[in-house]
């Protein structure tokens, strides 16, 4: 039985140490126009191309350098100090690692409900048009589309459903609550 090609190290250093680039970027439920953002999954150098999200602890070394976000993993567990040390970042993108790893929906609402964060909450990583309707409800501001989704689908997407029954972070009242105040 042939062995399967395994990548040599310099082949997985330079994967670590290339920035991810992301063509299809909605923000604020419309198509972007540009995205000069970048994101680096590397822990241990900044890249080149600014500005960049970058994973938390070294945006935490750097945080002096206003061209740096932070790029929270889908297993960050947020507590009362690193909310208040993210509050001071111009945007904050979250990971998904795979499509069906459901806790950067968590860490987005509580961002916004909680800790009252009011800056930009992009998602990242495994991004799929399905997602983006549940996403925006949990408080994401922009959503970096993977590679193989089409911008016009995701459009679609986020504006198939008119009317929500639960409350989310945009409408804080559910559908029988706006009902009775609306009766009056």
């Amino acid at each position: 039985m042939p062995k399967p090609n395994k990548p040599d190290e310099a082949q997985v250093e330079a994967v670590e140490q290339t920035p991810v680039h992301v063509d299809h970027l909605i923000f604020n439920g419309e198509l972007a126009t540009e995205n000069a953002w970048c994101v680096s999954y590397d822990e241990d150098a900044l890249p080149e191309q600014r500005p960049a999200f970058v994973p938390l602890s070294l945006w935490q070394s750097y945080q002096e350098d206003a061209e740096l976000a932070p790029l929270l993993m889908s297993d960050t567990e947020l507590n009362p100090e690193l909310a208040a040390e993210l509050s001071k970042a111009l945007a904050i993108a979250i990971d998904f690692p795979a499509f069906t790893d459901g806790r950067g929906y968590t860490i987005a609402r509580l961002l916004r409900e909680r800790y009252g964060y009011s800056g930009e909450v992009r998602a990242v990583g495994d991004v799929l048009v399905d997602q983006l309707e549940y996403m925006r409800r949990c408080g994401f501001s922009a959503m970096a589309l993977r590679d193989d989704q089409h911008p016009e689908d995701a459009l679609r997407a986020l504006s198939f459903i008119s009317v929500r029954y639960q409350p989310d972070v945009e409408e804080r009242q559910a559908l029988f609550e706006r009902r009775l105040a609306a009766d009056k």
